[in-house]
């Protein structure tokens, strides 16, 4: 929390972006219609400013020991930094898989309209 009111006063101050403020989280989700879900769930509730839906992506990964493969839709969640623990949590609650694929990256750098944009997207009413 310290962190995140130091970038917020930076940033105030000097009128720069401070890498790192925002990211990108990705989740993989089984089918079309549950990223839609999810996404629209999660921009209801503010967690986060922008998501992509990309369709088809052939996953191979262990699971119980076993290589194991599938079709799935990936999301890409753009929101700040600071939600993202709220953002995870949220989706473990309604994600259908067991251990949903749920990580982020800070973004380095980006125009500063859109992380303007961003940032006016995710703000509490």
């Amino acid at each position: 929390m310290l962190r995140t009111l130091s970038l917020k006063l930076h940033s105030a101050v000097t009128g720069s972006y401070v890498s790192g403020t925002y990211s990108i989280v990705f989740v993989n989700c089984p089918n079309e219609q549950i990223a839609r879900d999810i996404a629209r769930a999660i921009l209801d509730k503010k967690l986060a400013a922008s998501v992509n839906i990309l369709p088809k992506a052939s996953s191979l990964y262990f699971w119980n020991g076993e290589i194991e493969e599938a079709t799935e839709i990936l999301l890409l969640i753009k929101t700040k930094t600071s939600k993202v623990h709220l953002l995870s949590s949220y989706i473990r609650l309604v994600h259908p898989f067991e251990i949903p694929e749920v990580f982020s990256v800070p973004m380095d750098q980006g125009d500063v309209h859109y992380l303007k944009w961003l940032e006016e997207s995710t703000k509490e009413d």
